[in-house]
């Protein structure tokens, strides 16, 4: 709520927009980290921190003007989770059920403690999607 951020439905993760108050003109810089708002006429989801330095918080609603000034670069590498596992020895088993089928499967232990076995890594995200329906799995960027 602190940190200068905002939601908004499709720009993309880590994108930077200047965001102006028409009513009174202040502006500021947030960058999105989350989807939403999701209420109808609405474009942006501030943060507490960004809402108020434009003097947003009082009224919680005010017409905006967003414009985009950086864009993160695009993602070029995909992977699928296809398991989670407190057992390694469950983890290598799915590991061992995947190999024979072809695909580039590996297995870690993430700081978690859950052992994670995923798919790839993918140049394409439409290969990556196809893996993820196929397999029932989780896709998420390297």
């Amino acid at each position: 709520m602190e940190a200068m951020t905002a939601a908004h439905q499709t720009l993309p993760f880590g994108t930077v927009v200047h965001v102006s108050n028409l009513d009174n003109g202040l502006a500021t810089r947030v960058r999105i980290n989350d989807r939403g708002p999701f209420v109808g006429g609405r474009i942006l989801d501030l943060s507490r921190r960004a809402a108020r330095e434009i003097e947003m918080i009082g009224p919680g609603t005010a017409p905006i003007r967003i414009t985009v000034v950086e864009t993160p670069e695009p993602t070029r590498c995909w992977q699928v989770q296809v398991g989670a596992f407190r057992s390694r020895s469950n983890a290598r088993e799915l590991v061992h059920r995947l190999e024979p089928q072809g695909w580039p499967v590996s297995s870690a232990q993430d700081r978690d403690g859950l052992h994670r076995v995923r798919v790839g890594p993918f140049t394409e995200e439409g290969e990556a999607r196809a893996a993820a329906n196929s397999l029932e799995g989780q896709l998420s960027s390297c």
